[in-house]
């Protein structure tokens, strides 16, 4: 079994990425081969782990894929690596709201039997490090927290102060981290900066946290603490075997399926794509803010999300490629879009004019909606049947406003969420949601989409029923 450790976090803001990431690329610069994860839904810190390490960041989040997953989808994304770091989420055993333990940073590292080094953010006290650093260590008997690193240590002198009181708290110090307010990452309302708008200052960045996290952390010890945790049983999670995606791409119809991808739209579980190539689609990736046409050959729009909103002016200006995407879907092929994909459909966005697929305005806001949703489809579309169960979640600025009758061009709802309140467009052969699903626990919708992708090639009209898995 891979060796593994969770980076930890007393709350957010502590300095997860930062040292995570800086490990993560440490242990490469080493030839170690390093495997990222990250607790939690977020999108943003993984492409910061495939920087580092070379390789796909994924997700191991329990309410999204269920707890029974989180050892196989480890297991699948660590596969040929020698070193395994999980970034957590929050404070360690923050989760989902009224769920308890349920998809916190101490469940993950339960469900994976692996020590945790615990980040604390040392920039307003002294002493009283001794004092939380023993509460998180015997707050759960069963996370075993074996090592602290501490962050944001002002001086020689405050971090003297800080390793005596220590001394009796248990838990060896594995690392100082100072001020340093050239390593800070550039950050906007939703988190950090994505690495695929920095480019080659993501690089650097990524480079300059190595050296930070080699100069000032204990990487031996570290890397002996990995190597303590103990060895735990998981089969690797397989896109292929889910929901009849065992029939292998040579028996299957080949077809073809647009990803948006570039600056603007970053934010897609890398198991999603993964489970799509199983059901027999090529995914072919295309940038909506600078690509002038559609790739060729495609049957099927996939618009994850990102931050078109930042980009709006961009996509705008690229009229050729709006017109495709309202052609497109026109013509009843599957789109399935998702949040930032959403924004991408509707007529305009903060007044810069969009693809017009859905007759609707976005705008963004000053208030954020954010959670873990509960879903169940209303209506048939490329991506689900009527009644389909799944998870998700959201996180946006940003609001939909519908033309008087609610839903676009006839069509309805895409989910009733919660039980309460319904969200999200089906019309036509679109559906387009602010609702990310990870598709690990529900493969159905890859096989569904693709299925609805080679019956547009075909001719065959219409979205073939699939029965759904419950959520």
């Amino acid at each position: 079994m891979t060796a593994r450790l969770v980076v930890a976090g007393t709350h957010s803001g502590v300095g997860k990425t930062t040292v995570a990431t800086g490990l993560m690329a440490a242990f490469a610069r080493r030839g170690r081969k390093v495997a990222g994860f990250k607790v939690g839904p977020d999108f943003i810190d993984p492409s910061y782990h495939a920087l580092a390490t070379g390789r796909p960041g994924r997700n191991l989040d329990a309410f999204l894929s269920g707890t029974d997953l989180i050892g196989p989808l480890f297991a699948h994304g660590a596969y040929g690596a020698d070193l395994a770091i999980v970034e957590g989420v929050m404070g360690m055993f923050d989760g989902a709201t009224g769920g308890g333990e349920l998809a916190s940073t101490a469940q993950v590292a339960k469900l994976l039997r692996a020590p945790v080094v615990l980040v604390v953010d040392c920039s307003a006290m002294a002493r009283s490090v001794a004092a939380v650093v023993h509460g998180f260590v015997g707050f759960d008997p069963d996370v075993t927290v074996a090592g602290v690193i501490l962050n944001r240590v002002g001086s020689d002198r405050h971090e003297a102060l800080l390793r005596e009181a220590l001394r009796q708290a248990g838990p060896p110090v594995l690392g100082v981290l100072h001020r340093r307010t050239a390593l800070a990452t550039p950050e906007r309302h939703l988190g950090l900066v994505p690495t695929a708008e920095r480019g080659m200052d993501a690089a650097r960045t990524v480079a300059e946290l190595a050296a930070a996290i080699a100069d000032d952390c204990d990487l031996d010890a570290i890397e002996a603490t990995a190597s303590s945790a103990v060895p735990f049983a998981a089969r690797p999670w397989d896109p292929g075997a889910g929901a009849g995606c065992d029939v292998t791409r040579d028996q299957r119809q080949a077809v073809r399926l647009g990803v948006a991808s570039g600056p603007a739209f970053s934010f897609l579980y890398q198991e999603n794509l993964e489970l799509l190539e199983a059901a027999g689609a090529e995914v072919v990736p295309f940038d909506p803010t600078s690509d002038p046409r559609l790739p060729d050959g495609i049957s099927a729009l996939y618009l994850g999300g990102g931050f078109p909103e930042t980009h709006a002016e961009a996509l705008s200006a690229n009229a050729p490629l709006r017109a495709a995407v309202r052609e497109f879907a026109a013509s009843g092929a599957p789109v399935v879009a998702e949040c930032g994909g959403l924004l991408y459909l509707v007529r305009s966005l903060d007044g810069h004019p969009m693809c017009g697929v859905l007759q609707a305005d976005g705008r963004m806001t000053n208030r954020l909606t954010l959670g873990y949703r509960r879903a169940a489809a209303t209506a048939a579309s490329p991506l689900a049947d009527i009644g389909t169960l799944a998870r998700g979640h959201e996180f946006h600025y940003s609001q939909i406003e519908p033309d008087a009758g609610g839903a676009a061009h006839g069509g309805g709802a895409a989910w009733l969420l919660d039980g309460e309140r319904r969200e999200g467009f089906v019309t036509g052969r679109v559906h387009a949601s602010y609702l990310h699903t990870h598709w690990a626990a529900f493969p159905e919708m890859a096989l569904h989409l693709v299925d609805a992708a080679r019956e547009h090639a075909t001719g065959a009209g219409g979205v073939r029923s699939r029965a759904q898995g419950a959520g």
